[in-house]
């Protein structure tokens, strides 16, 4: 069995194309995900207001032969050609490993492992704590303790995986990222 492969890809859209970049990437992601061993696409759009054209995309893949094979598909070769003439330059893409797929940057490498840990540490921790209380009253004592801890974990994931880590990782940027704006790596 493989091990689950997340890949961070950045394009730089030409400006007077953005709407419809924006509609064919979100088309192409949905029909993306009946692929064999595709797991999830994210989009992630530039923030109104910035001025930014790059919009980055966050794919994960059951394998790296599930990656390989979405790579060489009818519906991926077809959106390469129908994009091409509504971006500039070639794709920014980057293979992320265990924590770094939390830590996303398109222009940096991946923060220390050490920043990525303490960093997720503080928002585990809280979490794990928060999450069990608020759902324990909710789910009574009837209900089997195995199901009643997968709930938990489940509450714990989505809370991490959708607002806590991206808020942090957010507000902790010029931190995990200092090393590289000073040169050191």
């Amino acid at each position: 069995m493989g091990q689950t492969i997340h890949i961070a890809i950045t394009r730089r859209v030409r400006r007077e194309h953005a709407a419809a970049f924006e509609r064919g990437l979100a088309e192409f992601a949905r029909r993306s995900l009946a692929e064999h061993g595709a797991l999830g696409v994210q989009l992630l759009l530039p923030a109104p207001g910035s001025g930014s054209m790059e919009y980055g995309i966050l794919r994960s893949f059951a394998s790296a032969a599930d990656r390989e094979a979405f790579y060489k598909t009818d519906l991926y070769r077809e959106w390469l050609a129908k994009s091409e003439p509504m971006v500039e330059g070639d794709p920014t893409t980057r293979e992320l490993g265990g924590l770094e797929a939390w830590f996303p940057h398109p222009h940096a490498t991946s923060p220390p492992r050490w920043k990525m840990a303490l960093l997720t540490w503080i928002a585990v921790w809280p979490v794990s704590m928060a999450v069990p209380a608020a759902l324990m009253p909710l789910l009574g004592a009837s209900l089997p303790r195995a199901l009643s801890a997968g709930i938990v974990a489940a509450g714990i994931v989505v809370a991490l995986t959708w607002a806590v880590m991206p808020l942090l990782v957010k507000a902790a940027a010029g931190w995990l990222h200092q090393d590289q704006a000073k040169g050191d790596s």
